[in-house]
């Protein structure tokens, strides 16, 4: 289970050494990637050609010594990278399986990290279709590696399949796409090496700026009429659970909704729910949709964001505290406002709960924001930045972020924030009762709710 500022605990002893070795040669290999850059520059710059008619000896010499650093085995092994003749270079390495220094020291961390996961997770280790897709990919035998996925597929389904790996599909993803002769992917994993934000993914290497281009809408929110039937399924309990249970009333079809509380205090504060992505279509007429979903992973201003802006403008008094509790596309948008200089010189946002959310590389403009962070290891959907939820890369220290390993291993039912409330109470529910404490202020008499529908234009 992972707690405030990616602290671990039950696994075994050595899993912190085995932690800090992976990050560390993560680390180096971007050393190394970056050497062979700046060796390629020295090596292809005009200046080094112009200086053979001047000392044929000398300068011979030293183009021998670069091209053995870049292009040998004793050196960087095959590194050429940067500017136009290194990028041939290193597209021509990929394309025909040439071995780099730096790649082999990014699968050693990633291998590393393979094996973290499995002290938590048994069956990346066991005899099993995991098992055999890791060797497939280790031989880099991609196609021997993708007839098991899809066997894996047939005889489990897809969503078994996905959620098996999903603990630490990012590194197993980063290590296909290191390895195969894709040239397209190889950036993404280099984030997910190094534990940056990527702007991409590593499977397809498809950019964010890519999808963006067709989430470009304005976003509009209209609040809807009192539904009597709709507010009599809302659980007022206040709890973490009890939001969650009304972001399944809500639905995915557009729809958020605004609580005006009164608190403990006496203080009226305001709580949002933002329900997650629509499955069906990659675009429909609402935000919530698979091309606002990745475009929100890159970028804190879309549509979904534009919408519920204007539905705080509609519903929140300026200066009033609120806390955002967002679902899987919900919670990025959630951290996307917490982002933008406009919603933070309007509201106080002190809380942002982002549940079944991948928001590990997003920072809150205001440090008092407080930010929790709930995954399911078998959700595949807090991959999609590139951070597995037993990362080596710690999120920040004043972060409460927790993890844990729920009994159902399908995708994407384990997902569901309906199924997210049963597990916060019945698997984890010392981490529920945590989350409720921080949500104290907002538990209370409800004054007010407003249901809005959100459009992307």
């Amino acid at each position: 289970m992972t707690t405030d500022s990616g602290t671990r605990t039950g696994a075994e002893p050595d899993a912190a050494a085995l932690a800090a070795v992976a990050r560390t040669l993560g680390e180096v290999a971007g050393e190394i990637r970056a050497a062979g850059r700046a060796l390629t520059a020295v090596a292809t710059d005009p200046a080094l050609a112009a200086s053979l008619s001047r000392s044929p000896r000398t300068g011979l010499r030293a183009v021998r010594i670069l091209a053995g650093a870049l292009t040998e085995p004793a050196g960087l092994g095959f590194a050429p990278d940067g500017g136009g003749l290194g990028r041939a270079a290193w597209l021509g390495g990929v394309l025909t399986s040439r071995e780099s220094l730096a790649v082999a020291v990014a699968v050693t961390s990633l291998k590393l990290r393979i094996r973290l996961c499995s002290l938590r997770h048994p069956e990346f280790a066991a005899d099993g279709p995991v098992r055999r897709l890791l060797e497939a990919i280790e031989a880099d035998r991609q196609t021997r590696a993708l007839r098991i996925l899809r066997r894996s597929v047939r005889e489990e389904g897809a969503e078994r399949a996905l959620a098996r790996l999903a603990p630490s599909l990012t590194e197993v993803m980063a290590w296909n796409a290191l390895v195969d002769e894709n040239p397209f992917n190889d950036a993404a994993a280099w984030h997910i090496v190094t534990g940056t934000r990527a702007d991409g993914d590593p499977l397809l290497g498809t950019s964010i700026r890519a999808w963006a281009r067709w989430d470009r809408g304005p976003g509009r929110a209209e609040p809807e009429p009192a539904d009597p039937a709709l507010l009599a399924r809302l659980d007022h309990g206040g709890g973490i659970t009890a939001h969650l249970r009304n972001v399944t009333v809500l639905g995915n079809d557009g729809r958020m909704l605004v609580q005006r509380v009164t608190g403990p205090d006496g203080v009226a504060r305001h709580v949002v729910l933002l329900p997650g992505m629509a499955f069906g279509r990659p675009r429909n007429a609402t935000p919530q949709d698979l091309v606002g979903a990745v475009t929100a992973v890159g970028r804190n201003d879309t549509p979904y964001t534009r919408a519920v802006r204007k539905a705080l403008a509609r519903t929140v008094p300026e200066g009033a505290p609120v806390a955002l509790i967002g679902h899987s596309l919900g919670g990025i948008t959630a951290m996307n406002l917490a982002e933008l200089p406009e919603v933070n010189e309007r509201w106080r946002l002190t809380h942002v709960v982002a549940v079944g959310s991948p928001i590990d590389f997003k920072r809150p403009r205001d440090p008092a924001t407080r930010v929790v962070s709930l995954v399911n290891e078998h959700d595949v959907v807090p991959n999609l930045e590139g951070r597995s939820p037993v990362s080596v890369f710690p999120v920040p220290a004043d972060w409460v972020e927790i993890t844990w390993v729920d009994p159902s291993h399908d995708f994407p039912q384990c997902h569901n924030a309906g199924v997210y409330a049963q597990s916060l109470d019945e698997v984890v529910p010392e981490e529920r009762d945590r989350v409720d404490a921080l949500l104290a202020p907002y538990r209370g008499r409800v004054e007010e709710t407003v249901v809005l529908r959100l459009h992307d234009r």
